[in-house]
């Protein structure tokens, strides 16, 4: 099972347990551009099979991240050798074209 099953299956069937409660803190704290603050300490207090979902939500986060930078680096590359508008380039990375 993929760990974004896996962590949507405990929140539903136990949203007030404190296992719960660790996996949405992470995955916020992933999630989020603003900082927000995790205990990585509190991951250690998770049964063995909930913490290999945390284990796999950080996996599958770093993954992502490496992805999305790549498909950035990608579409800019694609501009300067003239196969896309710089526009294109520009709108990936979340920036506004200067033409």
């Amino acid at each position: 099972m993929n760990s974004n099953k896996a962590a949507r299956r405990l929140l539903k069937s136990e949203p007030t347990s404190e296992a719960s409660k660790t996996i949405a803190g992470l995955v916020l704290a992933l999630q989020s551009e603003d900082g927000i603050d995790f205990k990585i300490a509190s991951l250690y207090s998770l049964d063995l099979k909930t913490f290999e979902v945390a284990m796999e939500i950080l996996h599958d986060w770093r993954l992502e991240r490496y992805y999305n930078k790549k498909s950035k680096l990608y579409a800019l590359a694609r501009a300067v050798h003239g196969l896309a508008p710089i526009a294109t380039a520009d709108a990936a990375d979340g920036s506004e074209s200067d033409a």
